[in-house]
């Protein structure tokens, strides 16, 4: 209370204390460590892994928007990446086999002939249009046909993942026009610059630096849109946002759409990073590899999925390399951890010491009457659930 006026005045809060500015922040110091700090520490091999790396974090910035905020259990996106990593990679062959040349392998696994569904790949702007489109137009048609019959939960995870283990299997078996298991590798060159040259390897890395952060920058101004609030509503209470005069398919089908397209690009990258794109890079396993990433990160925050996935890949390669064997076990364990003890992932570790700080350091030993229940009431939400939860009830209230 002022003493002067006898009113109530407001504090601002400081910056450290805005989810948004944090945000925000939290991005800058990202495009820091990925532009500046990683490109002057790093060896080429290593730059190069962190760029494999990234690529994967982009399909789990996209689960992160539709399991983390939108509920929808992806057990899938091996799919969409594969896409992408295909029609890149289809691209390049026909572009280091040169004008009206035929690829490699398929002069040895083939009959020597371009499928014609190939040729459109040779120009550059078709191949970049069907990766930014096919996988996301899949993934609206799969949405629309599975989300009005109102399949979810359970039901959508074994759905999305029956049809990973399907793609990986069609692969297989087209060892024609896709190389089989063997997949399709040996790329020389990206939009023509030649792979081999270090330089061009380090330009890929800043591509996919550049691209992840965009995604990050485009999911949180969803996040932070009329959408985004009303996502989370379909999330907790779809059968109000449904007799609010919303379709809540319509509002899934986005979602699933936007992730795969990420996953799609993801993968079309990757592609070129690694020098490979394979059936095992696209089935069950890969799959749901990509969720435990998110998982573990953080499924409902911003930047939890993006530091999960770089963070289990880097000890993957670098646990691999040690310990071969051991990888599996570790992966495993980690996931029972968080899932026992941190639902929310390793981004809540910050809520719940700030939690816990506050109610060791504010409350009083011998509170007045009535001060506990009006401190609890006007506590601001300092956890995911809670801010969710605060997000739908406004979506709820604004257009009821």
């Amino acid at each position: 209370m002022s003493a002067a006026t006898g009113t109530g005045t407001d504090t601002p809060a400081p910056w450290w204390r805005r989810p948004a500015l944090r945000v925000w922040a939290g991005v800058a110091v990202a495009a820091v460590v990925l532009f500046g700090l990683a490109p002057a520490l790093l060896s080429d091999f290593r730059l190069n892994l962190l760029a494999k790396f990234l690529c994967l974090a982009m399909v789990a910035v996209g689960i992160g928007l539709a399991w983390g905020r939108g509920g929808m259990l992806v057990l899938g996106q091996g799919v969409f990446f594969g896409i992408g990593g295909y029609l890149m990679a289809m691209h390049m062959k026909l572009s280091d086999a040169g004008p009206g040349g035929v690829p490699d392998f398929l002069l040895l696994y083939g009959d020597g002939v371009v499928p014609g569904w190939w040729e459109p790949l040779r120009s550059p702007v078709v191949t970049i249009l069907a990766i930014l489109v096919l996988p996301a137009g899949i993934a609206a048609l799969l949405g629309l046909a599975v989300f009005r019959r109102r399949v979810r939960g359970a039901y959508f995870a074994i759905l999305s993942q029956a049809l990973a283990a399907a793609f990986a299997i069609l692969l297989v078996g087209q060892q024609k026009v896709t190389g089989g298991t063997n997949g399709l590798n040996g790329f020389r060159s990206f939009f023509g610059y030649d792979l081999a040259d270090p330089v061009n390897k380090r330009m890929l890395y800043f591509i996919a630096a550049g691209v992840l952060i965009a995604m990050v920058v485009t999911v949180r101004l969803l996040m932070g849109s009329r959408y985004g609030e009303l996502l989370v509503a379909v999330r907790d209470q779809e059968n109000r946002v449904r007799f609010l005069g919303y379709d809540p398919a319509n509002v899934k089908v986005v979602a699933y759409a936007i992730a795969a397209c990420f996953a799609g690009i993801g993968g079309a990258l990757f592609a070129p990073v690694v020098g490979i794109i394979s059936p095992a890079d696209v089935g069950v396993i890969p799959s749901i590899g990509f969720l435990v990433g998110v998982a573990i990160g953080g499924r409902a925050t911003l930047l939890g999925p993006v530091l999960g996935a770089v963070a289990v890949s880097w000890a993957e390669t670098g646990l691999s390399e040690q310990f071969p064997s051991f990888w599996t076990y570790f992966q495993g364990a980690l996931f029972i951890l968080v899932v026992a003890f941190l639902p929310q992932g390793f981004a809540s570790l910050g809520g719940l010491w700030r939690r816990r700080r506050g109610t060791s350091q504010d409350a009083p030993s011998d509170p007045p009457a009535g001060a506990g229940t009006s401190a609890v009431a006007d506590a601001p939400p300092d956890d995911d659930d809670a801010q969710h939860a605060a997000d739908a009830a406004r979506t709820a209230g604004r257009h009821a």
